[in-house]
């Protein structure tokens, strides 16, 4: 067990989680390093996590499986303690398509993924930290997407619409818990150089895209994270309910 604030963070083997993993151990937090499938690359993440001296853990859960998110919080419970942090960042894309042939398959994955998981994480974290069920608060942190404004039209509809909903569910469990010692809020990523767009089908989508962008040029994981944890620690402790857009002006 450790004294540190715990904070579990979804889908951070990889790109924007596993860079909010590291800054928010540098920062104090035991982190969670949650993921579905690349062990290789949560154990790497825990390890220079580790290195610098700080506590973390690997742990494998699909979020899109309500047993799964059940026993990751159980042994979070076990290994670091009750969380006061949880960073909702598990999502997927799809291959680019137009609406009309989008499968119902297809919808379906998208919004168990980047919908229902979110809900059902949220659902255990507020379970620990709601004061009224005898927690001592804490903070969530969803992340949306620049997409959600600008519904990414023959691309990836589906995906922008789950962002969308997205906001609405932090505008929501916000104003729900904000008597309770709990604040929620989200960041929009714009388009970010990680590797998120090659399991869309689009591998240079990060450059092609960066002329578009007033600032010119493609973020990083790591300016995510810096927002992400941000709203994450006491310093934002007067934002609840607030979205914070990394999109270098699109």
């Amino acid at each position: 067990m450790t004294h540190k604030k715990v904070v579990l963070i979804t889908g951070a083997s990889r790109g924007i989680g596993a860079a909010t993993a590291l800054l928010a151990a540098k920062q104090g937090w035991a982190v969670a390093v949650n993921y579905v499938a690349n062990s290789l690359a949560a154990n790497e993440v825990v390890r220079q996590i580790r290195a610098a001296g700080g506590t973390a853990m690997a742990i494998q859960a699909d979020v899109a499986v309500e047993a799964d998110v059940m026993r990751m919080f159980q042994e979070v419970d076990a290994k670091l303690g009750r969380i006061s942090g949880l960073i909702n960042n598990a999502g997927v894309v799809d291959m680019p398509s137009r609406v009309d042939g989008m499968s119902v398959e297809r919808l379906s994955r998208m919004w168990t993924t980047n919908i229902t998981s979110s809900f059902v994480c949220a659902r255990e974290a507020v379970k620990r930290m709601s004061t009224k069920l005898g927690g001592e608060g804490g903070s969530i942190v969803n992340l949306s997407s620049a997409a959600a404004k600008l519904g990414s039209p023959g691309q990836y509809v589906d995906y922008a619409a789950s962002k969308a909903a997205i906001d609405a569910f932090t505008i929501g469990l916000a104003k729900e818990v904000a008597l309770e010692g709990i604040r929620v809020n989200a960041v929009r990523p714009g388009i970010i150089d990680t590797d998120i767009h090659a399991s869309g089908g689009l591998p240079d989508r990060a450059a092609q895209v960066a002329p578009l962008v007033p600032m010119q040029r493609a973020g990083t994981a790591h300016e995510v994270a810096e927002a992400i944890v941000w709203l994450l620690s006491d310093e934002s402790s007067y934002s609840t309910g607030s979205f914070i857009d990394v999109t270098g002006g699109r």
